[in-house]
């Protein structure tokens, strides 16, 4: 899942950042609103973590003109701003969820979760698929109640598919929500990880469509 990090503090944006990217998260970081608006118009996202006080465009505006757009991208707002009037203007504006700074980084993940559960129709916080359980809290996969071992990136494309269970992904599609800016994704990349998973998950876990892309197959009891 892509994530899109606006904050214009360099040390409070690359701790961000990293934490994100062990959870598995790829993230673009931009650190000026009009340059967050620039990403969203280019870029799909599954959700935006949004500082308030940025150079360029303010973060109101930004979520202003993103609602104003129709985009339901889920947002959460992180700023200094804890005045309760800066909440109701945040939340009133767009955002989805609000925190102040400081903050504590794992009370951010567990949000982040939140909304990205609630933005997919989930209910329970364990995603199930037949015999197959991913917890997003503790990045854990059991098939059949085993244990599953997935590198970061497995897993990330596993969790791609779990939350689009409808949907065909082209590779362009997967490529795009597993990497950021700046990193180079192989010609083959995708299959490799698809392959991976069909061998420690089972071969009908994911389903070519041809000409078209991938597509999670039906759920296995």
């Amino acid at each position: 899942m892509k994530i899109l990090l606006v904050e214009d503090d360099e040390l409070l944006g690359d701790g961000i950042r990293a934490g994100l990217m062990l959870a598995s998260f790829a993230v673009d970081w931009v650190r000026r609103g009009d340059l967050a608006l620039a990403a969203l118009a280019d870029h799909d996202y599954h959700a935006c973590v949004l500082d308030l006080g940025l150079p360029g465009k303010d973060g109101i505006t930004v979520l202003q003109q993103l609602r104003r757009s129709g985009n339901p991208l889920p947002v959460l707002v992180l700023t200094a701003r804890g005045q309760r009037e800066d909440k109701v203007r945040g939340l009133d504006s767009g955002a989805d969820d609000y925190m102040t700074k400081p903050f504590e980084l794992e009370e951010l993940m567990a949000r982040l979760r939140a909304l990205l559960r609630r933005s997919s129709g989930m209910a329970s916080p364990v995603i199930r698929h037949g015999d197959i359980e991913l917890d997003p809290a503790s990045r854990r996969v059991r098939r059949a109640g085993e244990e599953v071992s997935l590198s970061g990136r497995e897993y990330a494309v596993l969790l791609d598919f779990l939350t689009h269970p409808q949907h065909i992904r082209s590779r362009s599609q997967l490529e795009d929500s597993l990497y950021a800016w700046g990193e180079g994704a192989g010609s083959n990349t995708v299959e490799v990880y698809i392959h991976h998973l069909r061998k420690k998950l089972g071969p009908g876990i994911i389903v070519t469509q041809r000409g078209r892309g991938y597509r999670l197959g039906e759920p296995r009891t």
